[in-house]
């Protein structure tokens, strides 16, 4: 654990699948990479749930709230699952869970993603690796500087932060194929796809 710092005062087909290039590089964690020391533990009905999943994923994703993506996300990358909105525990698995926060751009979604953030980074589950965070797009267009402002302030919680812009096919319930998605969805399928080939879910490699 890193002592001092507290973050929050400053399958489908195949041919979804990326080949991810010779010189693809995940870029540096910009948020911490464990749990904290000395992070206040949020209130009991500001946490979320554990849920006992009997089933194995290389990666989940936990969507904080309802409508934050998850099954949507979890679609595009063979190996992953959604964890139904609770903390994924798997009964005799050595290794912690591999998770992936998702959360909507709304003062909701952040603020969820924040206290999510906040019950991980205080040592609440030990059984979790957050490998970090996935902020959709709540609806068209540039978000006001508030939820800019919120949007960072949350992201220095979680080792990575990814954007996601609008996408109207999931609004109506569709499953858009991956290359037909905006390039910030496939980049994020790529970093993910170069962590769990390589495990550099810490600094560049």
């Amino acid at each position: 654990m890193t002592e001092g710092f507290n973050p929050w005062v400053s399958r489908p087909a195949a041919s979804q699948e990326i080949t991810l290039a010779p010189t693809q590089v995940l870029a540096a964690p910009t948020g911490p990479q464990s749990p904290q020391l000395g992070i206040p533990v949020p209130d009991a009905v500001d946490q979320l749930p554990t849920i006992r999943q009997f089933r194995t994923a290389e990666l989940w994703w936990l969507g904080v709230h309802g409508g934050a993506g998850e099954s949507s996300l979890a679609a595009l990358l063979p190996g992953s699952a959604a964890a139904q909105h609770g903390w994924p525990q798997v009964p005799n698995q050595l290794e912690p869970s591999r998770v992936i926060l998702t959360a909507r751009s709304n003062v909701r979604g952040l603020q969820a993603a924040q206290n999510a953030a906040t019950q991980w980074a205080a040592g609440l589950v030990p059984f979790i690796e957050v490998l970090g965070l996935v902020i959709i797009a709540d609806a068209p267009g540039k978000l006001p500087k508030p939820l800019r402002d919120l949007s960072h302030l949350v992201s220095g919680g979680v080792p990575r932060t990814w954007h996601v812009p609008w996408i109207e096919s999931w609004r109506t319930g569709d499953q858009p194929e991956l290359t037909a998605l905006p390039r910030q969805v496939r980049r994020l399928i790529e970093d993910l796809q170069f962590i769990l080939q390589t495990g550099a879910s810490g600094t560049a490699v």
